[in-house]
């Protein structure tokens, strides 16, 4: 009997460990896979692309002729809207965000309001085109300005900054909260504090995301009219711009094979951005992390 429970018991064994091994080299297959794809994106587009890669092609603007055409409007447009889209979007993301976890009560309509803004973090950008062009390009009269598409990406990301807030404050210790109390701080000192620069970590990693999401939207800036061609930069957030995503856009649009390498261009200088734009993240956050 004891020999048949020893043969059972082994027999299980070999059985999970199979399984291990079976899920193991599955996850691992899953992440090898993404790896040769991004890897096939990224050589493909450095080696499309890069000989695009000189001054000339950040100083000139669009022009019909691939060799000559350039990014410059569309550069400095999407760095005037992430000027927009950043403080507008972590001010009222991150305030949300505090509100919600440190001041509203936890009762009913409160916990419908953050399932709601759960939801609003799927919905299509293509919607947030329309409320955009509804709210701020004709309502406001602001037009096809910097500003309209600024806010309109803001409402686009707003969402996942909330979540991402809610999620950083949730998680740092009540201990920490109580402690500040118990040394005579107010709410509002202990917010600032302590809660605060303990959850840096958290708000800054979804609030990158977010913004690396905004600046390499395109639908939205399509609903709302920004145009794909312009050969003039902006001068204040009122003015008419172009982005990046929409200058990408229209070059992929073309019958020209050259205009295909002039887009993959497009394409490392928006990549470069977005690295610029995690690697600043990363910094600070490994910075809070070391003190917290």
């Amino acid at each position: 009997m004891k020999y048949m429970d020893h043969n059972v018991v082994s027999s299980k064994m070999k059985s999970r460990l199979t399984k291990n091994k079976f899920f193991k080299g599955l996850f691992f297959a899953a992440t090898m896979f993404g790896l040769i794809v991004l890897a096939v994106l990224l050589i493909r587009i450095i080696t499309q692309g890069g000989g695009y890669i000189n001054w000339d092609f950040f100083m000139n603007f669009a022009s019909r002729f691939p060799e000559q055409a350039g990014i410059k409007s569309a550069l400095i447009g999407s760095i005037y809207l992430m000027l927009v889209v950043a403080p507008v979007s972590m001010f009222l993301g991150v305030g949300t965000a505090i509100y919600l976890e440190e001041y509203a009560k936890q009762n009913k309509m409160n916990r419908f309001i953050k399932v709601n803004i759960s939801n609003l973090a799927g919905v299509p950008s293509v919607v947030f085109g329309l409320l955009g062009l509804t709210i701020f390009v004709r309502n406001f009269d602001l037009g096809i300005s910097i500003l309209a598409a600024g806010f309109t990406m803001s409402l686009l990301i707003l969402p996942v900054i909330i979540v991402a807030s809610q999620e950083a404050i949730r998680a740092v210790p009540r201990e920490l909260r109580e402690a500040s109390f118990a040394m005579g701080a107010t709410k509002w000192q202990t917010i600032v504090r302590v809660v605060l620069p303990a959850a840096v970590p958290g708000v800054l990693t979804g609030s990158i995301l977010a913004l690396s999401r905004a600046i390499g939207e395109t639908a939205p800036l399509v609903v709302i009219g920004i145009p794909t061609i312009l050969m003039f930069t902006p001068n204040h957030l009122l003015d008419t711009f172009t982005a990046l995503p929409m200058q990408i856009f229209d070059w992929t649009k073309r019958p020209q094979v050259a205009f295909h390498d002039v887009a993959a261009a497009g394409i490392i200088v928006l990549m470069t951005l977005l690295i610029i734009m995690n690697s600043i993240a990363v910094f600070i956050r490994n910075k809070y992390q070391k003190r917290y």
